[in-house]
C-alpha cells in the first residue's frame, strides 16, 4: 500500500492517505474527493558523525564492495 500526498481541491489542506488498490481516497477536513496528487519527497536521516559517507551518486560513490561501475547507476 503506497503512501500519496494530496491537496484537497475544496479546502486547500495537505495530507497523507494510504491508498489501497481500487479505493479513491478524501480529505480528512471536509470529506472531498476531487484532489490533486502532490510530488512526494522522501527524507533519508544521517548520522551525527563528522565523517559520515556522502550521499550515492554514480559511479564509485554508492558503496558497492564490487567497485565504480558495478551497481549499474548511469
Amino acid at each position: 500500500m503506497p503512501i500519496f500526498e494530496y491537496t484537497c481541491t475544496r479546502c486547500s489542506r495537505e495530507f497523507e492517505a494510504l491508498v489501497h488498490s481500487g479505493t479513491r481516497p478524501a480529505c480528512p477536513s471536509c470529506g472531498a474527493t476531487r484532489l490533486e496528487k502532490r510530488l512526494s519527497v522522501f527524507a533519508v536521516g544521517a548520522s551525527q558523525d563528522s565523517s559520515a559517507r556522502e550521499p550515492a551518486g554514480p559511479c564509485g560513490t554508492c558503496g558497492d564492495p564490487r567497485g565504480p561501475g558495478s551497481c549499474a547507476l548511469d
